[in-house]
């Protein structure tokens, strides 16, 4: 199901013998466009109040309804866990250190999303068989604040649209599917989707996101209401409008005219 991410906000998180706190923030990686960790702020004498990064890979279950992550972690482990600055971009050292820690596997390196597959459920499932060294080295990883990434300014390939406002994501692959985009500089109170591969970069001096998609492309584009979920008609009439290949049959091109 696709999930605004903001909603996520403040979901409480536990350990599988007690509550360790609730989710502040999210580092988003904008190489392959997902959400690699939740960051969660701890309370308590336990934890000492320290944020800590927990990954998709240690999810027991999701209670969706009562807007809780369960882990399959203990408080002790999670305790004694690697300390990152979340403050500044997460580099793949950190992330060795704290997936080896846990005695995950490598997610880099892969075809998949999340290693081998397309989820963390996969992943973790694949532990014990899949190695912890990567097929290939890579540099550091486009790991950034999703709070820091909200608010940044969207250019279109002819003039400024608006500013990145949220995130829709897949709640089991965790992957960006669309970028929020508050236009409200220029038609009042409209929001719109874009998917992230529409991008061409981001500019983390310029804080800007860059699309190749035209001011007026976007001001004509299906409306989207914030208030329901995003589903298969609504993502088909954006496809469609837009005359690019859908992500869930990735060999079916929509009939439309050329890209807009």
């Amino acid at each position: 199901m696709l999930r605004s991410l903001k909603e996520l906000e403040g979901y409480a998180v536990s350990a599988s013998d007690g509550d360790i706190g609730s989710v502040a923030n999210f580092l988003l990686d904008d190489e392959r466009w997902a959400i690699r960790y939740l960051v969660v702020n701890t309370g308590g004498l336990i934890l000492n109040g320290r944020q800590v990064l927990i990954t998709p890979i240690s999810f027991r279950q999701v209670d969706w309804t009562e807007q809780r992550f369960h882990l399959a972690l203990t408080v002790d482990r999670i305790k004694n866990s690697p300390s990152v600055d979340t403050e500044k971009p997460v580099s793949r050292q950190h992330e060795r250190e704290y997936l080896g820690y846990y005695g995950y596997p490598y997610y880099w390196g892969f075809s998949g999303l999340w290693g081998f597959g397309a989820t963390p459920g996969l992943l973790a499932a694949g532990r014990r068989e899949q190695s912890n060294e990567p097929l290939e080295k890579s540099g550091d990883a486009h790991l950034r604040s999703a709070k820091e990434v909200w608010g940044y300014h969207i250019e279109g390939s002819d003039a400024s649209i608006g500013h990145l406002d949220d995130f829709i994501i897949d709640d089991e692959t965790w992957e960006v599917r669309y970028l929020v985009i508050d236009t409200r500089n220029w038609w009042l109170d409209k929001k719109v989707l874009v998917a992230p591969h529409w991008a061409s970069r981001i500019s983390w001096e310029e804080q800007a996101v860059f699309v190749d998609l035209s001011r007026q492309a976007i001001k004509d584009s299906p409306k989207w209401d914030a208030s329901a979920p995003v589903n298969r008609e609504y993502e088909a009439r954006l496809y469609d409008y837009y005359g690019r290949p859908v992500y869930w049959d990735a060999g079916e091109r929509p009939l439309n005219a050329e890209p807009k």
